[in-house]
């Protein structure tokens, strides 16, 4: 299958440093997925990245297909067994009509062509299929004293290096067309205990921090992570880290 490469790519730079120190999703999400879904014979990761929600979505379903247009980030991807990794475009699976249980997208949906992908989404859909996108916002750590500093990093420090689709996110994706008959889906949260290094290196996974490196050649990361430890925070300190997880979910109509 020809792919395109013509897609906005804005992680195949960094996509070792996204593959180890993003977030996880949480357990209850992927189990309540599979109660909505018609089967568990087949589900769909559109727009993988290092495989997250492929790889739990394997306790739930006897096949995984996870795609990515990016080569880079398929590459970073760990070999497990139950996932087909694939590089391909969102708006061109490869995927037999009707073949799919349930699609998930895990913080991609705004990257992609949307008229496109939903057409694609409906074609390999089975009736009744659920597909499900879900996005999460702002880093917020419960540590007043770091809170702050990470919160002006985002807003101030690398604000302007965020591509224009960034602002959806912010919204959780409520502003996007989502032509699936609704199920409603609430109450999940994300949450992470890390250690400095691991917080810094999340926030380099970035694209917009990947941004400022390239234009202004310096790690802005490194300005950070020195006010952090000037609060007198060790090595081996752990952080409470939560962030807002925001769904779309629905049935083929």
């Amino acid at each position: 299958m020809a792919v395109d490469n013509s897609f906005l790519d804005h992680f195949s730079q960094q996509a070792r440093i996204y593959a180890a120190f993003r977030p996880g999703y949480p357990e209850a999400l992927f189990e309540w997925l599979a109660q909505q879904s018609p089967a568990c014979d087949c589900v769909w990761d559109c727009g993988t990245g290092n495989g997250q929600a492929a790889i739990a979505l394997t306790r739930y379903f006897q096949r995984v297909v996870a795609t990515d247009a990016s080569a880079a980030q398929i590459a970073a991807a760990p070999v497990v067994d139950g996932v087909e990794f694939r590089v391909a475009p969102a708006e061109n699976s490869g995927l037999p009509e009707g073949s799919v249980d349930l699609i998930t997208v895990a913080q991609a949906l705004h990257w992609f062509d949307l008229d496109a992908f939903y057409a694609e989404a409906k074609r390999v859909l089975k009736h009744a299929g659920v597909i499900a996108a879900w996005t999460y916002g702002v880093i917020e750590l419960v540590d007043e004293r770091i809170n702050p500093l990470v919160q002006n990093f985002y807003y101030n420090v690398v604000s302007p290096y965020w591509p224009a689709e960034r602002q959806h996110v912010e919204t959780g994706y409520r502003e996007l067309a989502f032509p699936f008959a609704p199920l409603e889906a609430s109450g999940f949260c994300m949450e992470e205990r890390w250690p400095l290094a691991a917080l810094c290196g999340y926030l380099r996974s970035w694209s917009a921090t990947q941004r400022y490196v390239n234009a202004r050649g310096e790690d802005p990361v490194l300005a950070l992570e020195g006010k952090i430890r000037a609060l007198g925070i060790g090595e081996d300190e752990v952080f409470l880290i939560r962030w807002p997880l925001s769904l779309r979910v629905g049935r083929t109509i």
